[in-house]
């Protein structure tokens, strides 16, 4: 497909409009005060409940996937663990999607959406599982899909994850616009929607986390099924907060409130997701602090006005992991359990099997998700593109690898180690943020100080004093 010229300047001044018309949602009506927006009504108002959504998902096979526990993963941190520590490790196998991982659940509400709409077809910007899910959950639909993918850098080299998700949209019938690393990305997708009408399948609008809600419930369900009892945490893979957003509201309507929320991600700081050069030197393209760290701090840099992934609402705590953990946990699921799957649940099985000790042996974690692997998405590929790029690849103590420079590989198990993340000073990186969007001159009313409350899980005086300490350049 060929799009007419449009300069950068000129299509996003029409941001506002193209998204309107992509999404169906007039988000003005949800704003309530000069920052704050009504996030429960933005939700309640597409008029979908969790019955009728997991009845959608039903119907293209999306979902009920199995919980599946494993014993020999436990064994082994049992035998890293103190006396009576180790708690027990499960995993929801959501490799078992169409597509291959949990993002068809996400998908699969905006496509039926889009349908019910009339739309033609669907568009979305992803460089990762969520395009071979759009692209599924179109061809079930008979709609027509677009992708955009940030795929290479200027050398036109390409990052191996994402040249197999390049091959799995395509072979769903998806066309692929791969373009190289830079601010022209969103540029162009919205050129996409404008010229072609298409709905755009975002990430980060309602229909995409009402999907996840069904992973929350189902796991809850599951592991009472199983253990007669509710997890006592849930640890989720963290880059853009649909996921934990998505996964905890459903453990809230399966009445599961007692359940802690562990955010992973990879720690790849150092690198800029946005650079040229750390493109493909950060080995992961998903479930890393590139993402999560920014929209933590501020959801609503997503491509709609009001983000539905809203993490800081939902996280209890928040841990990373180096790469080299993750890649070893990727080995201990394939050579213990006999599944090979892809690195991005497999930083959260990193962080439960290190988690796991510091629980009663008859305490319950869940990793709440898989994800498929392919030749592009294995470790070996990534570690071969790095040790390419100069990166030092070798077995050591994984506390001295430096994202973009040196990936160390553990060489025992006791050497996985989940590193905290403190959320306060997180909490204070978003208010920042959102004093910032504030006009010149303008004060935060009742509203908004209740909305910054909600959102980073305090309370309207803790809001108030970290306003107070923030010095007035930032206020």
């Amino acid at each position: 497909m060929t799009f007419r010229h449009t300069s950068y300047a000129e299509i996003m001044t029409q941001r506002g409009e193209i998204m309107r018309a992509s999404v169906g949602i007039d988000y003005d009506r949800y704003r309530i005060g000069r920052i704050a927006f009504d996030y429960e009504g933005l939700m309640r108002d597409t008029g979908y409940g969790l019955a009728q959504v997991t009845e959608i998902q039903r119907r293209t096979a999306v979902g009920d996937t199995p919980l599946v526990e494993l014993r020999n993963i436990t064994a082994l941190a049992r035998r890293c663990a103190g006396p009576g520590k180790g708690a027990r490790i499960f995993v929801k196998d959501e490799a078992a999607n169409p597509s291959g991982s949990f993002k068809d659940r996400r998908a699969s509400l905006s496509i039926h959406e889009a349908k019910r709409r009339g739309y033609q077809g669907v568009a979305a910007a992803t460089s990762g599982n969520y395009g071979a899910a759009v692209a599924s959950q179109a061809a079930k639909a008979g709609l027509r899909c677009i992708l955009l993918q940030e795929a290479f850098d200027s050398q036109g080299l390409a990052q191996p994850e994402i040249a197999e998700k390049t091959r799995a949209c395509e072979a769903y019938g998806a066309e692929v616009i791969r373009l190289s690393v830079g601010p022209e990305l969103f540029a162009v997708f919205l050129q996409v929607l404008k010229e072609t009408g298409f709905f755009n399948a975002s990430l980060y609008s309602p229909y995409s986390i009402l999907g996840i809600e069904t992973l929350g419930y189902e796991l809850a369900e599951q592991t009472r099924t199983l253990t007669g009892r509710d997890p006592d945490m849930v640890i989720v893979t963290h880059a853009g907060g649909g996921n934990i957003t998505g996964t905890a509201r459903g453990l809230f309507k399966a009445g599961a409130a007692g359940t802690r929320l562990v955010a992973a991600s990879v720690d790849l700081a150092g690198l800029h997701m946005a650079s040229d050069r750390d493109f493909n030197r950060k080995s992961f393209t998903t479930g890393h602090t590139g993402f999560a760290m920014p929209f933590t701090t501020w959801p609503d840099r997503a491509d709609v006005p009001f983000n539905a992934a809203r993490p800081l609402r939902y996280m209890d705590r928040f841990v990373t992991l180096s790469q080299g953990e993750v890649f070893y946990a990727t080995q201990l699921l394939a050579v213990l359990e006999g599944m090979e799957r892809g690195p991005a649940g497999n930083t959260s099985l990193a962080a439960a099997f290190a988690i796991a000790q510091e629980l009663d042996e008859e305490q319950i974690i869940v990793v709440q998700e898989t994800e498929y692997t392919g030749a592009g998405k294995h470790p070996f590929a990534q570690l071969n593109l790095a040790r390419c790029l100069g990166i030092d690849v070798r077995r050591g103590d994984p506390r001295g690898g430096r994202p973009g420079e040196r990936i160390l590989i553990p060489e025992r198990p006791e050497q996985l180690a989940a590193t905290e993340v403190k959320l306060e000073p997180l909490r204070r990186s978003y208010i920042r943020h959102a004093l910032e969007q504030l006009p010149a001159g303008a004060e935060l009313g009742e509203a908004d100080l209740a909305f910054l409350s909600a959102e980073t899980r305090t309370t309207t005086a803790h809001v108030k004093e970290i306003i107070d300490e923030m010095p007035r350049t930032d206020r």
